[in-house]
């Protein structure tokens, strides 16, 4: 599965696009009031990328279990310093609503947090490069 994402952006404009293999999709992000680049920045997307993860793998382990979910909430944060360095402090709260007793969703959060990909990709401390 190959997963993109870019970015266009003008004065007073930018295209936002994601795409998993041939399925592309378009974002809605509002331009800094200046006119130029996102208002919102890349930390809040990473975090939205882990609640994202966490959110639409719940539903998928749930799924294997046969247990039915009907809500799920997720809350991710970090701490970012100075221009330049890496976030740090990654923390997230799952909140899962379902059919099933306290222990059997408490298990089932505990097990998607092993699997989600997202969070395993950045726990490896995977390698981003340039390339131009």
């Amino acid at each position: 599965m190959q997963i993109s994402a870019k970015i266009e952006s003008r004065f007073h404009t930018q295209h936002t696009q994601v795409q998993t293999n041939d399925l592309a999709r378009s974002l809605t992000m509002p331009v800094k009031p200046a006119g130029y680049g996102s208002a919102v920045n890349g930390g809040e997307l990473l975090m939205l990328a882990l609640a994202t993860c966490f959110c639409n793998d719940i539903y998928r382990e749930a799924g294997k279990r046969k247990i039915a979910v009907s809500a799920v909430e997720v809350e991710c944060t970090a701490d970012f310093g100075a221009e330049g360095e890496p976030g740090s402090n990654i923390q997230y709260t799952a909140r899962v609503s379902a059919d099933a007793s306290p222990d059997v969703i408490e298990e089932l959060i505990r097990a998607t947090d092993q699997v989600a990909e997202i969070h395993n990709t950045l726990r490896q401390g995977v390698n981003v490069k340039l390339v131009q």
